[in-house]
């Protein structure tokens, strides 16, 4: 197999994520509601509150249309009560118009003081269905826009969806060098060339190590063509307990009351519970052994009951400790972690795997954040 050219091949640590439950995706038993787990600002802000004093690097916040916290709205919330773990915020391109989106991240960003990273979804928005490479093209649109608003004076652009000449000293973001790291993922043809265009961490969900490593070979070689290279993430569920027979054992109560009507109203309520990824991710759970696991630690129950990522890393401390050393040497540099309920295992992870991580933040080690950065919100231009 060839060589996975990345981005940051001489990094010795990884950016280390977890998952704020803002779209009602939070249960001790999947499929069984749970008042004290709703997604309220409360419990949300709780769950991002304690990644951050425990210090993790990173926390996705999602997006989707139901009941819970607006994904924009929630950052601007948590922007003066976190103290350094950044937000990767959510954004479904076409939501918002392109130059008030840039403006909203630009005043995001300052508030956070450059903590601001990017998730780009193409997903449809609620009560509407485009084809797939129309979805792709309004997002490389969105990203186009974004970039020259951050990189350049003026936002001048042309497109199937979109038509600006605008001045871009609204957009202005506080890292200026480049602006905020955009993740991204999808495996279709129109979402892996627009992944290798412009993403800075293409993002994957759980998969047999060597069908993640033919992602990534494939990606690797497409952002060449385009004289780039990017890194790799992998946004994945961990449960970690003491004994590997325990965690197997909280595998199984997690899913012990999912009946299959509940499993398919929770899996397609999301806009991409049809996508080509959740494919791969059914395929592989049909594929799984007995006990759902499709290689050693990866169990695939999670995604009969959920839509995207549909498996977890499941053992000891030190066996999730070796899975992500795999991964690592694999080339990843990013993990998004979650575990249900979400606020617990956030703390079990941060007790018992989290300490034995060398960590980073990769919008630091890719130079993206400078100190009191020249810009039209956080200096008065001189007369």
């Amino acid at each position: 197999m060839s060589e996975v050219l990345i981005r940051s091949p001489d990094l010795d640590a990884i950016e280390v994520a977890w998952f704020a439950a803002l779209c009602d995706d939070d249960f001790r038993y999947l499929g069984v509601q749970d008042d004290t787990l709703r997604s309220t600002w409360q419990h949300c802000s709780e769950i991002t509150s304690t990644a951050d004093r425990l210090g993790y690097n990173n926390i996705l916040l999602p997006n989707g249309y139901v009941a819970g916290q607006d994904t924009l709205t929630f950052a601007a919330g948590m922007a003066s009560l976190t103290q350094q773990i950044s937000l990767l915020v959510a954004i479904r391109c076409g939501e918002y118009h392109p130059p008030m989106l840039g403006r909203a991240l630009a005043s995001l960003d300052h508030m956070l003081e450059g903590r601001l990273t990017i998730n780009i979804i193409s997903s449809d928005m609620p009560g509407t269905t485009l084809p797939s490479e129309q979805r792709y093209q309004r997002s490389r649109e969105v990203i186009e826009i974004l970039k020259q608003g951050w990189q350049q004076e003026r936002i001048d652009f042309s497109g199937d969806f979109y038509q600006f000449d605008l001045a871009a000293g609204p957009v202005k973001p506080y890292q200026q060098n480049g602006g905020p790291l955009l993740y991204f993922g999808g495996i279709s043809e129109a979402a892996r060339d627009l992944g290798a265009e412009h993403c800075d961490v293409f993002l994957m969900w759980p998969e047999t190590e060597s069908r993640l490593a033919e992602t990534m070979q494939d990606m690797s070689q497409r952002a060449a063509r385009y004289d780039r290279a990017i890194d790799f993430g992998l946004r994945i569920h961990v449960i970690v307990r003491e004994t590997e027979q325990e965690a197997r054992e909280a595998a199984r109560q997690l899913v012990s009351q999912l009946d299959d009507q509940t499993a398919s109203l929770l899996k397609h309520r999301s806009m991409d519970s049809r996508s080509l990824g959740v494919q791969r991710q059914n395929e592989l759970r049909a594929e799984a052994d007995p006990d759902g696991y499709i290689e050693p630690c990866i169990w695939s129950g999670i995604g009969r009951g959920r839509s995207g990522c549909g498996s977890a890393i499941v053992g000891t401390p030190d066996q999730v400790l070796e899975k992500i050393k795999t991964y690592t040497q694999m080339g990843m540099r990013s993990f998004i972690f979650s575990g249900y309920p979400h606020l617990e295992e956030c703390n079990l992870f941060g007790r018992d795997v989290l300490p034995h991580l060398k960590t980073c933040q990769l919008s630091t080690v890719q130079q993206r954040r400078t100190k009191n950065p020249l810009t039209p919100l956080s200096h008065r231009p001189s007369s």
